[in-house]
Parts: C-alpha cells; sequence; structure tokens
C-alpha cells in the first residue's frame, strides 16, 4: 500500500521536508519511489515537482499521513477540513484503564458505607505495647 508523507532531509536545528511516495511499511528515512515535492518549515514555503501528478496519485486513492494532508489544505492544494495529526497520551486515561480491572466491593468488609466507617472506634494505641505494661 502507498502513502504520500514527509522525509527529513534537513540537519540538525535545520529541518527541511521532502514530500515524498513510498511504500507504507516503508521507514521514513529508507528510500522513497518518488520525490513529489519539498516543504520548508522555517520559510513555510512548499514546492511541488509536479502537482498534477500529486492530484493524480490523490484521485487514485493513495493514502496521505495527516500532516501532509494539512500542510495541503492549508495551501489551497485540497479542498477540505484539517485533520488531527497528533494526539498526546493522557495521563488520566492510563490511570482510569489501570483502576478499571479493579474488583467491585461485594463482600460485607468491603461493602462498608461511609457513615458505617466513620461510628467506628480504632483502639487507641498506649505509648508502651500491653505485654510490657502488665510486666512492669
Amino acid at each position: 500500500m502507498l502513502i504520500i508523507r514527509l522525509q527529513r532531509t534537513g540537519s540538525r536545528n535545520h529541518p527541511a521536508f521532502r514530500i515524498v511516495l513510498t511504500e507504507k511499511h516503508r521507514a521514513a528515512k529508507k528510500k522513497a519511489l518518488k520525490v513529489l515535492g519539498a516543504y520548508n518549515p522555517v520559510s513555510k514555503k512548499l514546492e511541488l515537482t509536479n502537482k498534477e501528478e500529486l492530484l493524480a496519485r490523490l484521485q487514485q486513492n493513495v493514502a496521505v499521513s495527516p500532516t501532509v494532508h494539512n500542510l495541503l489544505v492549508s495551501k489551497n492544494i485540497i479542498q477540505g477540513k484539517k485533520v488531527r495529526a497528533w494526539r498526546p497520551k493522557r495521563k488520566s486515561e492510563e490511570k482510569s484503564e489501570a483502576e478499571k480491572p479493579a474488583e467491585p466491593a461485594d463482600t460485607p468488609a468491603q461493602a462498608k458505607t461511609e457513615p458505617e466507617q466513620a461510628t467506628e472506634k480504632k483502639p487507641e494505641k498506649t505509648d508502651q505495647p500491653e505485654e510490657k505494661a502488665a510486666k512492669g
């Protein structure tokens, strides 16, 4: 399956990207089938080598990465709405998933209500243990 996505070509702290047609299972840094253009995020400049070929590939239902899709929409090359390209992982979702496997309180000891727990008296602690107090 083919996909149109970005391939980073810039040096450290100087990003530059190629818009490439490649196989989906291949790594982004590996060999691409065809270079369709270039994008410089610093100057926001998009250069397409052949706009008609890019549109023809889109007509063939070639998959497009969300970032390339948003770039093409913002430059008015294709019509449509932008899509969410990146979603950070939420820590609250991970915690709630970890708490889900906990079993519900079915036993009477676990099913105590809050007022019942508040009325229970806890034994008071003394400075000395009971055994030592009885001996001395």
